[in-house]
């Protein structure tokens, strides 16, 4: 296919910005289709309709009403509902009350059937638009099915005859494992479960994030080094023989952020708006965040901020280690959001009673304010066990925030150590996955926080770094041209047995 040609692209995933949203794969599926478009793809999306995505709300309108969705040995009706992001994006919204009418979006016992219908209905909406993909764009487990059936029940389908697959894993961890039940309700129970030499607990059960990587016509992850990483049995979480047999398909793209969205010059929820030539302005910000946090308005105290699902992969078993030290020894103040694990939480909420003046903490979710912690915090901190991309660090960057972050996965790609003796780094960062470390890179940067020039110098690389989508954009156009070649060469995926032969139930 000529590289020049606009490509119709579907892409599929369980939540998207701004219609329902737990984590930052909502964020790039509400970003990334907007920059693809605006290079001059046909770009759509495709997502379940929850509860909580009102028609009226968002101005839905019914797109094509009441057809067969197959399911297992039988099928169910769905209405498709169309809305759009970034004015102009399509998104479709796959109706079924019986899936996807509740509260939440995900741990209910049936999650599997849910996203396996929702993803069989975008591939049938197709059909009857008429509308044929050339890419069909997959995100996390959720949708992992869809390379499978390319490769099985839609393999002879004329209609997808050209169309190729791309499977993007934002986090290996969540894999989405079932039992061989769900083969049924896929469609698929004839092939039976993936057999792979050294990975023997996948002939046992279905997991979907397996069945992306074996399938896709292309697999990226949403970092260089992430990418790199998951080859290895630390960060492979068992899958690291399946991504070394397919390392040939496997490239890293780094996300990007909307930097519309994401400005301080226009950004609504700060105190004061700037930008990189305006800097002056900014100390509003860490005054109106010092006073949001019932901190003293101490303008030379460094004020580091942490934005975070309070976790041990979020690297919180570091900071309980540190964070008393850190308290009594250094001259800093510290402001945390976020939600997480109970034992962090009574954590923080005893340390907040212990260092009123140094401590604020919000233990729970709230955008505006993580916008003003952004604004306000001089440094913001992330020291993760591991880090597919991380969009924190780059949003605290764009808001003159210095990073301080352990280096690993994007975090690696993106934050470079400041070194004082050529005055060449943009953030701080430490490599081993230990306390002291930690505390160490925390010391460095309060240390240089005492040079303002320094500093000033710091806060403006970040925000003059083009962290956009665009760049991502083009990557991923490249990705996709990569697919259809791939897809056009037909060959087996891997060099050993791709099923079972036998079906064994869970």
């Amino acid at each position: 296919m000529d590289a020049q040609k606009p490509l119709k692209i579907l892409q599929f995933s369980a939540e998207v910005t701004p219609f329902a949203k737990t984590g930052g794969l909502a964020d790039v599926v509400g970003s990334l289709p907007k920059a693809l478009r605006q290079l001059g793809h046909d770009v759509r999306v495709v997502m379940p309709r929850y509860g909580r995505v009102s028609p009226e709300k968002f101005g839905l309108q019914p797109r094509a009403e009441r057809f067969p969705v197959p399911l297992g040995e039988s099928s169910e009706l769905t209405t498709i509902f169309e809305g759009t992001i970034g004015g102009g994006v399509p998104v479709y919204f796959v109706e079924n009350p019986r899936l996807y009418d509740r509260e939440g979006i995900y741990m209910y016992p049936d999650d599997a059937e849910r996203f396996i219908f929702f993803c069989r209905a975008g591939l049938e909406l197709c059909k009857q638009m008429g509308w044929q993909p050339d890419i069909l764009h997959c995100h996390d487990w959720h949708t992992a099915m869809v390379p499978n059936w390319m490769k099985t029940i839609y393999k002879d389908d004329p209609f997808f005859a050209r169309t190729a697959t791309v499977y993007t894993i934002h986090n290996l961890a969540y894999q989405g494992i079932f039992g061989f039940r769900v083969l049924e309700i896929a469609g698929v129970a004839e092939q039976g479960f993936i057999v792979h030499p050294d990975t023997a607990d996948l002939n046992q059960v279905v997991d979907f994030m397996a069945r992306g990587i074996l399938f896709a016509d292309m697999i990226n992850t949403v970092s260089e080094r992430y990418a790199q990483e998951i080859l290895t049995p630390e960060f492979g979480e068992r899958l690291d023989p399946l991504l070394r047999d397919r390392r040939d398909r496997l490239f890293g793209i780094l996300n990007g952020i909307d930097t519309e969205v994401l400005n301080p010059a226009s950004d609504p929820h700060i105190a004061m708006n700037f930008d990189v030539s305006t800097l002056g302005r900014r100390g509003v910000n860490k005054a109106a965040l010092q006073a949001e946090a019932g901190l003293p308005q101490l303008p030379h105290v460094p004020l580091i901020g942490v934005i975070s699902r309070l976790a041990d992969q979020k690297g919180f078993d570091l900071i309980s280690a540190i964070i008393d030290p850190l308290m009594r020894h250094v001259e800093c103040q510290f402001v945390l959001l976020g939600t997480g694990e109970q034992k962090y939480h009574d954590m923080f909420d005893r340390l907040a009673k212990r260092y009123p003046d140094k401590m604020g903490v919000f233990l729970t979710f709230n955008t505006p304010l993580a916008q003003r912690i952004y604004a306000g915090s001089d440094m913001f901190l992330m020291p993760s066990r591991f880090e597919p991309c991380g969009l924190g660090q780059l949003i605290a960057m764009r808001y003159g925030s210095v990073p301080v972050v352990r280096a690993t996965g994007g975090l690696a790609d993106t934050v470079q150590d400041y070194d004082p003796r050529t005055g060449v780094g943009n953030g701080f960062s430490f490599e081993a996955y230990d306390a002291m470390a930690l505390y160490t890179a925390l010391v460095r940067a309060t240390e240089t926080y005492k040079h303002s020039d320094v500093w000033r110098r710091l806060m403006v690389r970040g925000m003059k770094a083009d962290y956009s989508w665009t760049a991502s954009a083009r990557k991923y156009a490249d990705l996709y041209y990569r697919a259809l070649a791939a897809r056009a060469g037909e060959h087996t995926p891997a060099e050993y047995d791709v099923f079972k032969s036998e079906r064994v139930s869970l």
